[in-house]
């Protein structure tokens, strides 16, 4: 199967914007780097990449006759705020499982910023004590068999929709519209950059890109592009191998027809700290940067980290000075209310 033959559900206003972020790259001094806005996608629940690969689980989830959409993630987690949003959209029941994923000691984090969207758009919000993993979690099967049990039809969404079969098909559909958005801007993206945690947003991005790549090659105007995952799971050898499986499950999904090479996937550690989820001195550098030079909001969980690596490797030139940076902007800024405290001064 082709890309284009998988069912689509509209979630998003169309492509994500992209600008330039030309103070950004003028106080780097290096490469000139642009933002793709995944949080400016949607009119759901402020929208956010998770958005974007539920459009893909969407038509499946009604194909079974889901009554629930049932997902997990932390207690600041972007993707239940989201799937809450398109449960809300839809006409079906929310059911988040929200666990203890981050040690963070905000006396109000579980009950501002994402999990308060959540609740306000109807969602049964179950708290959970459990510690950060990104694999199945048995909260997880426990509400999905409590909804059974009581005669719903749940559709389960794994954290962050990733390690779901069609988790990584929005991302690979994402570095089409790059494409096509370099055509109509007249630029070439050699470098993208983007954080990872669960996997899919970025291993759909490097599928995505390898299918480009070989239908480019076809037409004879092929071009070399990198895609560089910022680890910010602290996990980082649990990251690589999900990042790797869900990229060549969705290369073969999608018809690629031939195997990832090991150079298209890359994931890179040194910005996310001890602990997934607790900003680091860099994290909060970069977001103070991106918000004093170009007004853009980044989070202190994934975006704040993955800028922090972005602002190193073009500072340093590990990005090369004559490379045009795509920075992929995931959204998450509903999280920024439970980390209040970081931003007193």
């Amino acid at each position: 199967m082709a890309l284009s033959d998988f069912p689509r559900h509209p979630l998003l206003f169309g492509p994500s914007p992209v600008h330039p972020l030309e103070r950004l790259s003028a106080h780097l001094g290096g490469a000139q780097v642009w933002a793709k806005r995944e949080d400016c996608n949607s009119g759901l629940a402020f929208g956010g990449n998770k958005t974007r690969k539920l459009e893909y689980l969407v038509p499946d989830a009604l194909a079974q006759g889901a009554t629930h959409l049932v997902s997990i993630g932390g207690v600041q987690s972007n993707h239940t705020r989201q799937v809450a949003a398109v449960a809300a959209k839809l006409g079906l029941q929310a059911r988040l499982v929200q666990e203890s994923w981050v040690n963070w000691p905000d006396a109000v984090n579980d009950r501002v910023g994402n999990i308060l969207l959540s609740r306000i758009m109807g969602a049964h919000v179950e708290l959970v004590e459990a510690g950060f993993g990104i694999g199945f979690k048995e909260s997880w099967e426990n509400a999905l068999a409590e909804i059974r049990d009581a005669g719903g039809v749940p559709y389960p969404i794994p954290a962050g929709a990733s390690d779901h079969r069609l988790g990584g098909l929005g991302f690979a559909n994402w570095a089409f519209e790059v494409a096509q958005q370099e055509a109509e801007l007249g630029v070439f993206f050699d470098t993208i950059v983007v954080c990872s945690v669960t996997g899919s947003t970025h291993a759909g991005m490097i599928a995505g890109f390898a299918a480009l790549e070989e239908a480019m090659g076809r037409a004879g105007s092929g071009r070399h592009r990198r895609v560089l995952g910022i680890d910010a799971s602290a996990k980082i050898a649990e990251t690589r191998d999900q990042v790797e499986r869900i990229a060549r499950n969705t290369a073969a999904l999608i018809g690629l027809g031939r195997e990832l090479r090991a150079d298209e996937i890359t994931v890179l550690e040194g910005w996310a700290g001890d602990y997934y989820g607790i900003p680091v001195e860099s994290t909060l550098e970069a977001m103070r940067l991106t918000g004093r030079l170009e007004g853009m909001i980044i989070d202190p969980v994934y975006e704040g980290k993955s800028m922090a690596g972005l602002i190193e490797l073009v500072s340093t030139g590990q990005i090369a000075r004559d490379s045009t940076v795509l920075y992929a902007h995931l959204g998450g800024q509903p999280a920024i209310n439970a980390y209040s405290a970081l931003f007193r001064s």
